[in-house]
C-alpha cells in the first residue's frame, strides 16, 4: 500500500492541501505541527512523488453559464485494448467531457459533461459522441442538483484504517 511511505505528518499535511490548496506555506506548518522549511520540503517531496498531482480552483460552472450537466453511459462495440485507448483519446479532446472513466459491467465509460444549454449539449452528442467510431450506445442522464461533491479521499477513514494496524 502507498501509504505505508507516509508517515503521519505527510498524510496531515496532504488533508489539510487537500481541504485548502491555495494556504501559505507557514499556515501549513502551523497545522500540522511543523515548521516552516521542513513542511515546504515535504510539499515538494510529495509532489515529486506524485502524491500530489497539481492545485486547481474549484470553479463554480453555474456562474459561468454552464446550466446542464449530463452523465453519459458509453458501450462500446469492441472492448479491444486499442480501441478503448482510442476512445478515451478521444474523451480527451472534446471539450464538454470533464471526466471519463472506464467502467466494468454492461457500460464501458461513463462520462461527466458540462455544456451552457441543452441544445449544445444535443449537438454534442449527436454530432460527436453517438457518432464516433467504436461506439455502440449511449444512454444520458441530466443532473438535477448535486447533493455532495466531495473532491479527493477520505483522510478521515485511511487514518481509522491505520490506527486498526497499529
Amino acid at each position: 500500500m502507498a501509504t505505508t511511505r507516509l508517515d503521519d505528518i505527510d498524510r496531515k499535511i496532504l488533508a489539510e492541501l487537500q481541504a485548502d490548496g491555495r494556504m501559505t506555506n507557514v499556515e501549513l506548518a502551523r497545522r500540522v505541527g511543523i515548521s516552516a522549511p521542513p513542511c515546504l520540503r515535504r510539499v515538494r517531496t510529495l509532489e515529486e512523488a506524485g502524491f500530489i498531482d497539481g492545485y486547481h480552483a474549484d470553479v463554480n460552472p453555474r456562474e459561468l453559464g454552464f446550466e446542464v450537466q449530463v452523465f453519459a453511459m458509453v458501450r462500446l462495440q469492441s472492448q479491444a485494448e486499442a480501441d478503448l485507448s482510442a476512445f478515451e483519446m478521444r474523451c480527451r479532446e472534446w471539450p464538454l467531457v470533464r471526466e471519463c472513466h472506464m467502467l466494468n459491467g454492461e457500460i464501458d465509460f461513463v462520462l461527466k459533461c458540462v455544456a451552457p444549454d441543452l441544445s449544445s449539449f444535443q449537438t454534442f452528442l449527436t454530432g460527436d459522441l453517438t457518432s464516433a467510431e467504436n461506439v455502440a450506445s449511449v444512454k444520458t442522464s441530466l443532473v438535477i442538483r448535486c447533493a455532495k461533491d466531495e473532491p479527493g479521499v477520505p483522510f478521515d477513514v485511511l487514518e481509522a484504517r491505520l490506527a486498526k494496524r497499529a
